[in-house]
């Protein structure tokens, strides 16, 4: 981005005076994979930007991240016992990981935690697990992950399961099948935990059964996504989804998949995102949206978020188009923040 130094300064301090919350980040992925350190500062993409290399703990912290959820991804491929044996080893890798940062990084599975860690720590990891059925050989469900460390599931990934159908194309020949009875028993479980459900990576028709079953004084989130309303595409939320997300009190998280947010003759920069945002704040208002990045989640960002972790461009965007600090804080943290007080206060 081109522009005059003052703005710069602005969004800069826009980022060092406020809560900056990524709602979804994978590099743990590229850790259990690939043995990939989350505390060694990364000074390149192996890949050129591409699908993993993106963040890392020391990178977070530099590029203001206050806090983000540290998504442990599921292997759908093993068995039962097997992908919940996984998620038991995956929890305490992740915890090894967080320790070795020397109390750089703090763990909070509650708002107070939160806002307590803020006063010791550089970076705030809140763990989420992605695609439920890593908890379908828990022998009690939700109630059996260790020590409440889970913040939120997200209910599917990319493949089917024993809960209902991907908004992938590897679900396209159910696409019109909603949940599972399971499932449902699922997100009651999970809310009567107080654990976020995570409505990204689901179908259409499982989409509205789990806001038809959930419980309504608690909010819903679609944490890395896109939207309809500037892309039409498999992976994003239309319209009435997203005020389905705003009715609960939850809040969607705009990913920085480029495939996900590009559109004919859009801008091939950052401001792909900014659109996706924008749709969302002229759809429901400026309290329903977030941040939800996707890094090391094997997408290709736009080419200037492609190499770091750049919030602090966004930040200029947002500034460049006129909106106000109030606006763009709500944006970086405090819409996230909001639902999780209501969904875990302490």
């Amino acid at each position: 981005m081109t522009t005059d130094p003052g703005l710069v300064s602005e969004a800069e301090q826009l980022i060092g005076e406020s809560d900056v919350i990524d709602l979804h980040i994978e590099a743990f992925l590229s850790h259990s994979l690939l043995g990939y350190d989350l505390n060694r500062y990364h000074t390149r993409s192996y890949t050129g930007g591409r699908f993993v290399g993106h963040i890392d703990f020391p990178r977070a912290v530099e590029a203001g991240l206050t806090g983000a959820m540290w998504s442990i991804s599921t292997n759908p491929f093993k068995t039962q016992a097997g992908r919940w044996k996984k998620l038991l080893s995956n929890i305490d890798q992740l915890r090894a990981q967080i320790e070795a940062s020397n109390g750089t990084v703090r763990i909070a599975t509650t708002f107070a935690q939160y806002q307590a860690a803020k006063a010791e720590a550089q970076h705030i990891c809140l763990p989420a697990i992605q695609g439920a059925n890593s908890l379908a050989g828990a022998p009690s469900g939700a109630a059996d992950i260790p020590n409440r460390f889970i913040t939120r599931v997200t209910l599917m990934h990319l493949t089917n399961s024993l809960y209902g159908v991907t908004s992938s194309p590897l679900g396209w020949l159910k696409r019109n099948r909603g949940l599972t009875g399971a499932a449902r028993d699922l997100i009651r479980d999970l809310e009567s935990q107080r654990i976020f459900v995570d409505l990204a990576h689901i179908n259409r028709a499982g989409f509205w059964d789990a806001v038809e079953c959930h419980d309504p004084s608690l909010p819903l989130l679609a944490t890395h996504t896109g939207v309809c309303g500037v892309t039409p595409y498999w992976r994003n939320l239309d319209d009435k989804q997203v005020k389905a997300i705003a009715d609960s009190g939850g809040t969607v998280g705009i990913i920085f998949e480029h495939a996900f947010l590009r559109r004919p003759d859009g801008p091939p920069d950052a401001r792909m995102v900014i659109e996706h945002i924008a749709h969302v704040v002229d759809t429901v208002g400026e309290d329903f949206v977030s941040i939800g990045s996707d890094y090391d989640g094997l997408i290709t960002p736009p080419k200037d978020l492609r190499h770091r972790p750049d919030y602090t461009l966004l930040v200029q965007w947002m500034l460049k188009i006129g909106w106000s600090s109030e606006r763009i804080t709500k944006i970086l943290g405090q819409n996230f923040l909001r639902c999780f007080k209501m969904m875990r206060p302490d």
